[in-house]
């Protein structure tokens, strides 16, 4: 795998801007550190801005060939699901998704693509607060089920008896995509009725949305079709 440079910047309560960058090697998960252009040393998000909030992001995560997907990471489960995208292609400041004060040991995760990447990544936020990324990586025509990118479970059982209240999706398939041109939520009859379209960050940078809204049982599936 190739090493590619991987940046992001953020926004304190404080005032403060942290820089953040790090070479790390494509389709690997890496935790992405400080710049050392403007702190003394590499360190964890959670080092540097321990008991501060963060605000804002000036920049979400990027790589070359853009981010699968990327978040905070509180004692190995996802704190707060980040956006993501591709170097160059990034649109206005946005507000973290909600605020939450930095502990040491909090890192900031994330996972670059590689040119050839066809990983299809879904992030989630639900009426309990929960955070969630769920991913699978077509191969040619047929229809791919999504799991949770830490634990491998499902939707359904990663989120019973949850509303997902915003989420977004991020995929380079465009229009190989034939399930609703994104993620599309099927309940336990194997009927939509959820989801959101994906976005290709090499042409926009991913936004959260509140439309296809879905309360979640056992046997939900987070389903993504292809044509090819």
């Amino acid at each position: 795998m190739a090493n590619v440079s991987v940046s992001a910047a953020f926004q304190l309560n404080t005032g403060e801007i942290v820089d953040m960058q790090t070479t790390m090697a494509e389709g690997t998960a890496t935790e992405l550190v400080t710049s050392t252009d403007y702190s003394v040393s590499a360190v964890s998000i959670g080092t540097y801005g321990e008991g501060k909030v963060l605000t804002s992001i000036l920049q979400p995560p990027t790589a070359p060939n853009g981010i699968a997907w990327a978040y905070v990471n509180r004692r190995g489960s996802i704190l707060c699901v980040l956006p993501v995208g591709v170097a160059g292609v990034v649109s206005q400041p946005c507000p973290m998704p909600f605020n939450f004060v930095l502990q040491a040991g909090d890192t900031i995760q994330v996972m670059a693509n590689t040119a050839a990447d066809r990983e299809v990544a879904y992030n989630c936020i639900t009426n309990t607060g929960v955070h969630a990324i769920f991913s699978a990586t077509p191969s040619g025509a047929g229809n791919v089920a999504l799991t949770h990118i830490l634990s491998g479970q499902g939707l359904g059982a990663s989120l019973t008896n949850q509303r997902i209240l915003a989420h977004w999706a991020t995929s380079v398939d465009g229009s190989k995509i034939t399930s609703g041109g994104g993620v599309l939520i099927l309940n336990d009859r194997g009927l939509p009725i959820g989801g959101t379209v994906a976005t290709n960050p090499s042409n926009l940078q991913p936004k959260a949305n509140s439309a296809g809204q879905a309360m979640i049982g056992l046997n939900f599936v987070a389903r993504v079709s292809t044509s090819s």
